[in-house]
């Protein structure tokens, strides 16, 4: 009678056990989801090619900076300073297009992340497509 009793709380609690880690796994799963691969907001940025570059250490990764047309006011010490979009490029024909073209005016479309993952690139802006070049 005690061993009964013995085997059926073990087996309770190896089921409870089962199913914490099924939520714990879900849960993190989620996570992973949101921080790395849900998309937060996309838009188009417009403005001169500074650079494009592939570099890293273990990931080559596809980097670029555009520079905005105007200039706003630094909250910090009250300067002027110009406005710059730092981006990655996932995309191999996205940067021979951009590495190609550099300090011409280009329009591109972009998706913002809420994290960065190292093989994709170093920013959580990454360029999808270009809509324009001029």
């Amino acid at each position: 009678m005690a061993e009964e009793l013995y085997e059926k709380e073990r087996g309770g609690f190896g089921r409870t056990m089962l199913w914490v880690g099924l939520v714990a796994l879900l849960l993190l799963g989620g996570f992973f989801w949101y921080k790395y691969m849900f998309v937060f907001g996309e838009g188009v940025k417009s403005g001169y090619l500074n650079y494009a570059v592939k570099k890293g250490t273990i990931f080559k990764t596809y980097e670029g900076k555009l520079i905005q047309e105007g200039f706003g006011q630094s909250k910090a010490n009250g300067n002027l300073t110009s406005y710059e979009f730092e981006f990655s490029v996932d995309n191999d024909e996205i940067f021979r297009q951009l590495e190609t073209n550099s300090g011409k005016h280009f329009d591109l479309h972009y998706k913002e992340y809420n994290g960065v993952l190292p093989w994709r690139g170093n920013t959580k802006y990454v360029v999808d497509k270009v809509v324009n070049m001029k």
